[in-house]
C-alpha cells in the first residue's frame, strides 16, 4: 500500500470527522442547555426548546431559517446556546449587514419581551430595566460581531490568496518579458558570430575554386561554398525562432572587445582600411561590444553586397560618444559574388543595439555608389546598459 496514499486518506476521514463534530457540538450544548433551563414538565416549552437545538443542523445551509426556528424556544423559555449559534452563523454567512442587523434586534427583541409578556409590560424606566435591555443587546451583538469577524477574515484570506497569484503572475511575466530580450539578444550574437565566420568560409572557397587546377579541389571548393550557403540560410530561420520563443539566457564567451578589431578587419579577405583611434581607454564592456558587432556585420554585408569593393573603418572617440564608420565603394563587376543568403536581422539588431545603449545608428547608400554604417554609442559608463 502506497504509504502517500494511506496519509491522504487518513487526513480525509480526520477532516470529515472534525466538520462533523463542528456541527454535531452546537446541538448537544443547546440540548444541554434546554436541560438546564426549562422546566421538562411543561411540554411545549420542552419541544420548542429541542426544536431550537435540532434546528442547528441547517445553520450553515439555512441560518435565517434556523434563527426563526430559534425564537419560539427563546420567547417561552431562558435558551441562548441554539439563538446566539444561529446569529453567529447568519454573520458568518451572510454577506448583507442588514440582514444580520436586523436578525439581531430580533433576537434581543425577543429576549428582552419574554414569556409572560406581563411581567414586562408596561416598561419601567429604571436602573434594572437598563441593565436587562443591555444585556440582551450584548447577547445579540456579542456572536454578531464574532460572526462578522470570521467572515471578515475569510475574505481577507481569498483576497490575500489573489494577491498572491496576481504577484505570481507579474512575477513570471517579467520574467517571460527578460527571457524575450535575452533571446533577442542571444539572436544578433549569433547572426553576427556565425555569419560573419560562415561568409569567411564561403569567400575562402570559392578562391580555392578559382585558383586551383586540381579537379578534386575544385570539387571539394565547391561543396564548401554550397555547405556554407545552406549554413546560413539554415542560419536565417534559426535566428527568427530564436527571437519568437526559443533560446538561452547563456551569454556567448569571449565576448569581443576593441582590441579584436584589427583581427577582424585583417581576416575579412577584404581591401580594407582602417582608422583605429580610440586612445587606449577602456570603455564599458556592451559599448565595446557593439562596436566591433556594427563593424563585423558592416563588412559581412561588404562580402554579400559589393564582393571587390574598398572599404574604409574608422573607429574614434568624439567627446562622450564613440563614433564608429564603415564605408565601403561600389562593387567591383569582375569581383566573383558569393551568392550567400541574407537574414534580414542584421542590421535590424545593430539599431536595436545601439538603441539599448542609448546611442544611434545610421544605415544607407552613399555618394558614388557605395554604402556607409555609421554608428554613435555613448561612452559613459553609467549610460551604457549590459
Amino acid at each position: 500500500m502506497n504509504p502517500r496514499t494511506t496519509g491522504w486518506t487518513t487526513r480525509a476521514t480526520r477532516r470529515s470527522w472534525m466538520r462533523r463534530w463542528a456541527v454535531a457540538t452546537p446541538v448537544l450544548l443547546s440540548l444541554l442547555d434546554a436541560a438546564l433551563v426549562d422546566d421538562l414538565s411543561r411540554s411545549l416549552q420542552t419541544a420548542t426548546s429541542i426544536l431550537a437545538a435540532l434546528a442547528l443542523l441547517l445553520r450553515n445551509r439555512r441560518p435565517v431559517l434556523v434563527l426563526l426556528l430559534t425564537l419560539p424556544g427563546t420567547f417561552l423559555s431562558f435558551i441562548w446556546i441554539a439563538p446566539m449559534t444561529a446569529i453567529y452563523s447568519i454573520a458568518a454567512r451572510r454577506r448583507s449587514m442588514t440582514v444580520t442587523v436586523v436578525s439581531a434586534s430580533l433576537f434581543a427583541l425577543v429576549e428582552f419581551f419574554h414569556w409572560p409578556i406581563s411581567d414586562y409590560w408596561p416598561i419601567s424606566l429604571d436602573r434594572e430595566t437598563a441593565l436587562y435591555a443591555i444585556e440582551c443587546l450584548m447577547l445579540a451583538g456579542g456572536p454578531a460581531a464574532l460572526g462578522l469577524l470570521v467572515r471578515t477574515r475569510a475574505e481577507l484570506a481569498v483576497r490575500l490568496a489573489e494577491l498572491t497569484r496576481g504577484r505570481r503572475r507579474e512575477q513570471l511575466l517579467l520574467a517571460e518579458g527578460v527571457l524575450a530580450t535575452e533571446r533577442a539578444r542571444l539572436a544578433r550574437e549569433m547572426h553576427d558570430v556565425v555569419s560573419h565566420q560562415v561568409s569567411l568560409i564561403s569567400i575562402q572557397a570559392g578562391a580555392l575554386q578559382v585558383s586551383t587546377g586540381d579537379p578534386a579541389a575544385k570539387d571539394s571548393a565547391q561543396t564548401i561554398r554550397e555547405l556554407s550557403v545552406r549554413t546560413l540560410d539554415e542560419l536565417r530561420h534559426m535566428v527568427g525562432v530564436l527571437r519568437a520563443a526559443g533560446g538561452t539566457t547563456q551569454d556567448l564567451t569571449p565576448q569581443p572587445t576593441l582590441a579584436d578589431l584589427p583581427r577582424l578587419i585583417g581576416d575579412s579577405g577584404l581591401d580594407a582600411h582602417s582608422a583605429l583611434e580610440w586612445g587606449g581607454r577602456t570603455w564599458p564592456e556592451a559599448v565595446e561590444r557593439a562596436a566591433y558587432r556594427t563593424v563585423q556585420e558592416a563588412l559581412t554585408n561588404v562580402r554579400k553586397h559589393a564582393p571587390g569593393a574598398r572599404v574604409t573603418v574608422a573607429v574614434r572617440a568624439d567627446g562622450d560618444l564613440l563614433q564608429v564608420e564603415v564605408r565601403n565603394g561600389p562593387p567591383d563587376g569582375a569581383a566573383d559574388a558569393p551568392e550567400l543568403p541574407g537574414g534580414g536581422h542584421g542590421l535590424v539588431g545593430l539599431r536595436e543595439r545601439a538603441q539599448l545603449l542609448g546611442g544611434t545608428l545610421a544605415a544607407g547608400p552613399s555618394d558614388g555608389g557605395g554604402f556607409l554604417v555609421r554608428a554613435a554609442l555613448p561612452i559613459r559608463p553609467e549610460t551604457a546598459r549590459p
